[in-house]
């Protein structure tokens, strides 16, 4: 049985909202407000919903949704994404270790990392 994705963060351009999910408190405010810009700029730029959010095996997934919008950007949602993981990789990898550790439990190797 799949386990539900866990939602670190999201944001909305139709509420004009960000969520940040308070069990991930513990993060330091910058990377909180690094991730709060990421997003909120994201949803602006491509006029949707985008949630972080961390699959059963720790992997940090874009979850992108629209309300049949017809401003939504579905190229540019895809390039802008890319853009993100590559720019931000070093970010989207610790939070990845840090899930794995302090919520899945894993064991991290030194060569792991």
């Amino acid at each position: 049985m799949d386990k539900e994705p866990v939602v670190l963060c999201g944001a909305s351009t139709y509420e004009q909202k960000f969520y940040f999910n308070p069990e991930f408190k513990a993060l330091p405010q910058q990377i909180q407000d690094e991730l709060k810009i990421a997003c909120v700029i994201f949803t602006s730029q491509i006029s949707c919903v985008l949630t972080l959010e961390f699959d059963e095996e720790g992997n940090l997934d874009f979850v992108v949704r629209q309300n049949d919008d017809y401003a939504f950007d579905e190229i540019g949602s895809a390039l802008k994404i890319k853009e993100l993981q590559r720019t931000k990789k070093e970010l989207w990898e610790e939070l990845e270790l840090y899930y794995k550790v302090f919520f899945l439990g894993m064991k991290i190797e030194e060569s792991d990392q």
